[in-house]
C-alpha cells in the first residue's frame, strides 16, 4: 500500500481540531484552579446568630460559586477587629461603625463598604416584670454600663434624646459578662448594651422576660456592624470586594429566611452555641437592618445621613477631636442593587 507523508485536507483539519480541543483543556484547567480565590475574613467575635451571614454563605456554596475560598475566623471585638484590616492581617472584617469612625480619626486606613447592622443595636434592657416601662422610669434608678463600652460613649446622647435627667440616674460599672446575671439577679434594676447580645442571656438562661429600650428611639443615630476593607483594597481589587459582598448578602438574607437553619450552621462553627440563644440573637439583629433613611434600599446600603449623625456622636460623645467626614468612613460601590438585596422593612 503505498503511504503518502501529506496528510489529506480532511486529515488535516480533524487533527487541527483535536489540538484545539486539547489546547482548550489546558488552558481551562488553569483559569478554574486560578478563579478560587483565598480570602481572609475575620468576625467581630465569637460564631453567633448575629454574624451567622459570612458563616452561611460558606456553608451554601455563595463564596464558592464567586470564585472564592473563604476562611472565617472570631473575632475579639469591632477594635481588635478593626485593626486587623488595617494592619492586613486579614483582608475583610466585621466591625462596629462608631469603631471604624473612632479607628479613621486616628489614622486607621479603612472603610466599610456593606452596613447590615444599620440602626443602632445598644439598648437599656429590664425585666419586663420591672416597673421601668419608659426611659423616664429610669430616674431614680440605677443602671449598669461597662466604662468605655460604646453603650457608654452613647449614654449621654440617649439621656439627652430622651430628655432625663442625667443627676437622677446612678451608673454603676459591671463588664458585658457580668451584666445579665446583675439584671437577673436584681442586683441593677437596668443595664445597657447590645440588645441582641443581652436578650438572649436574660430570656433564655435567665428565664426572664426582657423589655427593650432602644438608643435609636431617642435619637441617638450610630451605623453599626458592616463589612470593613483596607482602603488599598478598594484600590487594587474592587471585583474581590464586589463579588465576597454579594455572597455575605446573601448568606445574611437567607439566614433571616430559614432562622433554624442559621442556628444550625452557627452550631457547626461552634459546639458551644446554644441554638435557641442564636436564633434569638438574629431575630433582635434584625431589628437593625433597616433605619428611616435606607428604608426600601438593599441590604449593605448605607445613608450618608445616618453617617453623619454618627460622626456628630462621635465628636461630642465618643472623644473624637480630629477632622472626621462621613465620606471617610463608607462607600456603596460594592452593594449589589438588584431586588433580590433588599431585605423585610419590618
Amino acid at each position: 500500500m503505498k503511504l503518502s507523508g501529506k496528510p489529506s485536507r480532511r486529515q488535516f483539519l480533524r487533527r487541527a481540531a483535536a489540538a484545539g480541543s486539547l489546547a482548550s483543556l489546558a488552558l481551562a484547567r488553569p483559569a478554574r484552579s486560578q478563579a478560587k480565590r483565598q480570602v481572609s475574613m475575620r468576625l467581630d467575635w465569637l460564631y453567633q446568630g448575629p454574624n451567622a451571614g459570612f458563616m452561611i454563605a460558606l456553608e451554601k456554596g455563595y463564596y464558592e460559586q464567586a470564585g472564592l475560598n473563604v476562611e472565617i475566623g472570631p473575632g475579639k471585638g469591632s477594635g481588635s477587629t478593626a485593626q486587623l484590616v488595617a494592619s492586613k492581617a486579614a483582608q475583610f472584617g466585621f466591625a462596629d461603625g462608631f469603631v471604624v469612625g473612632a479607628g479613621v480619626s486616628k489614622g486607621m486606613s479603612i472603610k466599610m463598604v456593606a452596613g447590615i447592622f444599620r440602626r443602632n443595636p445598644t439598648a437599656v434592657v429590664v425585666l419586663d416584670e420591672s416597673d421601668i416601662k419608659s426611659p423616664k422610669d429610669l430616674e431614680g434608678k440605677t443602671i449598669a454600663i461597662p466604662t468605655g463600652a460604646t453603650q457608654f460613649q452613647q449614654w449621654p446622647a440617649f439621656v439627652k434624646g430622651c430628655g432625663l435627667d442625667a443627676s437622677k440616674i446612678r451608673v454603676t460599672n459591671v463588664d458585658p459578662a457580668g451584666s445579665p446575671p446583675a439584671l437577673i439577679t436584681g442586683q441593677v434594676p437596668a443595664i445597657a448594651g447590645y440588645a441582641q447580645g443581652y436578650v438572649p442571656s436574660v430570656e433564655i438562661r435567665g428565664n426572664k422576660k426582657a423589655r427593650i429600650l432602644w438608643y435609636a428611639d431617642c435619637g441617638v443615630t450610630a451605623v453599626s456592624n458592616g463589612i470593613i476593607v483596607h482602603t488599598d483594597l478598594i484600590k487594587e481589587d474592587p471585583e474581590l470586594i464586589r463579588s465576597f459582598v454579594a455572597a455575605s448578602l446573601r448568606g445574611f438574607l437567607y439566614g433571616r429566611a430559614h432562622v433554624d437553619e442559621l442556628a444550625a450552621i452557627v452550631k457547626k462553627f461552634s459546639e458551644a452555641s446554644v441554638p435557641a440563644i442564636s436564633r434569638r440573637e438574629a431575630e433582635l439583629s434584625f431589628n437593625t437592618w433597616v433605619t428611616p433613611s435606607t428604608a426600601g434600599k438593599p441590604l449593605g446600603w448605607m445613608a450618608d445621613t445616618d453617617w453623619q449623625k454618627t460622626v456628630d456622636v462621635l465628636k461630642q460623645y465618643g472623644g473624637v477631636t480630629a477632622p472626621l467626614e462621613s465620606s471617610q468612613l463608607y462607600t456603596n460601590e460594592f452593594v449589589p442593587a438588584g431586588s433580590e438585596f433588599v431585605p423585610p422593612q419590618t
